[in-house]
């Protein structure tokens, strides 16, 4: 099996001193999957080479007490593109998924999803990026090869197919997904959804199993966009409702007053 390759994750982190970058290294360098961090006060600029997700790498910088948002998303070598969707749709259910073509042959998936019930839930890339009937008018998975649905380790399978991603008893999924057969170019402009089941990779026994995976209906889903990729998003205003990256930083992401780190604010929304 492939070793996880590493991205490079951009943030703007509340600093004022060297001794604020002093924690902000401290709480990054060492750590396992931290492979290096570039630290600069004056614009405020955190670059980290990691194979963590970037939930756990806001989380490491916050534990310093300063505010963090992530502004970009990298290779560690040639920029070959980056996506970003938001999530939303039943209840409370909102997240943010960021989409990276590490290489020609490897696309990497990171994302954080709050809202969802304990357990395993069906992630699916979808044909259509049409939301005027919410998750209904997605369209089926995306699979161009007319394929029956499986795993994302699966020869056999839908491009679309993710598998699955598991929720805590927090509601949270956070996730780091590698795949060999979606590319980030094919899928701007199409749909991710996630389901309210888990999906049981073409493996199961019900109708549905080989078309669908019998994951259950759509819970909430998001139009994949083209997103900035490392130092393209300069902006300290952001363009939807004209506050500040911080006062973005703080707004709820899901239900009355909700603050779970606020799953950042995605480069894409700037």
């Amino acid at each position: 099996m492939e070793s996880e390759r590493t991205a490079k994750l951009e943030f703007t982190v509340q600093m004022t001193c060297e001794s604020c970058a002093n924690k902000v290294r401290g709480a990054l360098e060492g750590k396992p999957g931290v492979k290096s961090v570039s630290v600069d006060v004056e614009t405020e600029a955190v670059l980290v080479e990691t194979v963590l997700t970037s939930a756990e790498v806001q989380s490491l910088i916050e534990s310093t007490g300063r505010r963090a948002v992530l502004k970009g998303i990298g290779g560690s070598q040639q920029d070959l593109g980056a996506a970003v969707a938001m999530l939303s749709g039943l209840g409370a259910v909102q997240g943010v998924v960021r989409f990276l073509q590490l290489s020609p042959e490897r696309c990497l998936i990171d994302g954080t999803i709050d809202g969802l019930q304990p357990g395993a839930h069906g992630l699916h890339v979808h044909a259509l990026g049409d939301l005027t009937q919410d998750c209904l008018s997605c369209g089926e998975h995306y699979n161009p090869s007319g394929r029956q649905h499986g795993g994302p380790g699966d020869s056999e399978r839908h491009v679309g197919d993710l598998g699955n991603i598991v929720a805590g008893e927090d509601g949270r999924a956070s996730f780091r997904l590698e795949d060999d057969q979606l590319k980030v170019w094919d899928v701007i402009g199409r749909s991710l959804v996630v389901d309210a089941g888990e999906d049981d990779l073409g493996r199961g026994s019900h109708p549905l199993s080989k078309l669908t995976g019998n994951s259950g209906e759509r819970l909430a889903c998001g139009i994949i966009a083209r997103s900035a990729g490392l130092f393209e998003n300069p902006k300290r205003i952001c363009a939807c409702d004209g506050v500040t990256l911080w006062e973005e930083r703080d707004k709820s992401i899901s239900g009355k007053g909700l603050n779970k780190a606020n799953m950042n604010t995605p480069a894409a929304h700037l």
